[in-house]
This record gives structure tokens, C-alpha cells and sequence, in this order.
């Protein structure tokens, strides 16, 4: 899928419409995100945070949650949203995450209450990455 096929605002207003609806408590620092599938479809998720902090989910962890259980597997592209003047990407645990669905070349949106701030590739945030193909013929990677 090209940058052309991408809809970023239906990925931001899906992720701004899940942000809405995150359970952060603690922090005070709701997240929406929303991954596009190589199908098409937007996935969202929100952060969920719990009183035992390890618990927590990421709202990245969500979005891909939902689109696994969907029975996708292919992210072609990631949007996150967050409150505040600072730019917010995906934490590192989520930049991983995502990583096991999508290619280097995949965007990853950054974003405020106002739309877009930033984008970066899947390799720019996590280069040298160790992913899923490192593990073809040892257990493989669904397509």
C-alpha cells in the first residue's frame, strides 16, 4: 500500500475517538492509536491503565489486539494520539510490538489534539530492529 492509499484522517479520527475513551487514572495521559491493515481496515485502541502499573495496557497494545483478533496480521500503518504541547511517539515496548506486524518502510504518525505533528518510519524509530523474519524457520511468522 502507498503514502497515497493511506487515510490518515480516518486513522486520526479513529484514534481521537477511542482516546476519549481511555481509562488513565494514574497518568491523566490518554492515548488513541489506530493501525490500517494491508486489508484496509483501522483498528483502534486506547490505554488502559490499573492501579498495579505493570498491568496496564498501551493504546498501541490495543489497536493491535483488536486487529489480531480480527485474524489480521499486516500493519501498513500506525497513528498515535496524545494531549500536550510535546511531541509523544510510541513507547519502546510498543515501537517492538508493532514491529512484529510491520515492515521497516511502515509510517508511524505522531499526533496532537489538532492532527499530525510528525512521522517517522518503523526503522527511524527503532532501527536495527530484531523481527519477525530473524525467526523464519524456527516456528515462522503468519502473513
Amino acid at each position: 500500500m502507498n503514502d497515497e492509499a493511506i487515510d490518515v484522517e480516518a486513522m486520526f479520527d479513529a484514534a481521537r475517538a477511542v482516546q476519549a475513551k481511555a481509562h488513565a487514572p494514574y497518568s491523566r495521559f490518554p492515548v488513541g492509536a489506530a493501525v490500517l491493515t494491508d486489508r484496509g481496515n483501522i483498528y483502534a485502541g486506547c490505554n488502559v491503565e490499573n492501579a498495579s502499573y505493570p498491568l496496564g495496557s498501551c493504546a498501541e497494545a490495543s489497536a493491535i489486539s483488536a486487529m489480531v483478533a480480527a485474524g489480521e496480521y499486516r500493519i501498513v500503518a500506525v497513528l498515535t494520539v496524545c494531549e500536550g504541547e510535546q511531541l509523544s511517539t510510541c513507547c519502546g515496548g510498543c515501537r517492538q510490538r508493532i514491529r512484529e506486524f510491520a515492515a521497516l518502510d511502515t509510517p508511524v504518525y505522531a499526533a496532537g489534539p489538532e492532527g499530525v505533528r510528525a512521522a517517522f518510519t518503523m526503522e527511524q524509530l527503532l532501527p536495527a530492529s530484531f523481527g519477525p523474519e530473524h525467526l523464519v524457520g524456527f516456528g515462522g511468522h503468519r502473513s
